[in-house]
């Protein structure tokens, strides 16, 4: 495990901004926001995170030991786990305070890979991928036919001769 130490998110406007991409995954013990770090004015280039616990989770020794818990989560996972270049925003929840670690553990494991901010998400997809069979990502060129097939588009019936 990388033991050096995670740089914080600190500023309100850092927290915004992660929580304005509007990318996030909820799991029973905590709430797991990402963006990457465009347009941040971070040139670190490492991973970044910030925790945050409302009066929803309970008075001031709940809400700090919820923040310490999901502190030493992050300690213990994010630099193994987390994508360089990303922001991350960890939320406390109430159960966060009295769930077993080992849970908390699964939980935010659960969350990053589900977001695909991991470093072992960024892997190249396999040519038996479901994705990569059928239809281009991202508004690209299909050279097959010479249509646009992106996001929005209806996919053109296309009649192939599977002759091999």
């Amino acid at each position: 495990m990388d033991t050096s130490p995670l740089d914080r998110l600190k500023r309100r406007a850092d927290f915004l901004r992660v929580a304005g991409r509007r990318r996030k995954w909820v799991t029973p013990g905590l709430i797991v926001q990402a963006a990457d770090q465009d347009g941040s004015g971070y040139d670190g280039g490492g991973v970044r995170c910030g925790f945050t616990a409302s009066r929803k989770v309970g008075g001031a020794v709940a809400r700090n030991r919820a923040k310490r818990r999901l502190r030493a989560l992050a300690r213990e996972i994010m630099p193994d786990l987390a994508s360089v270049g990303h922001d991350y925003v960890l939320i406390a929840r109430s159960e966060t305070v009295d769930r077993p670690y080992d849970l908390l553990i699964s939980d935010l494991k659960t969350a990053l890979t589900r977001l695909k901010v991991t470093r072992l998400s960024r892997a190249p997809r396999s040519q038996d991928s479901k994705q990569d069979r059928g239809r281009p990502q991202d508004g690209k060129q299909d050279s097959r036919n010479g249509q646009s097939e992106g996001i929005g588009a209806l996919p053109s019936a296309r009649v192939e001769n599977e002759t091999s």
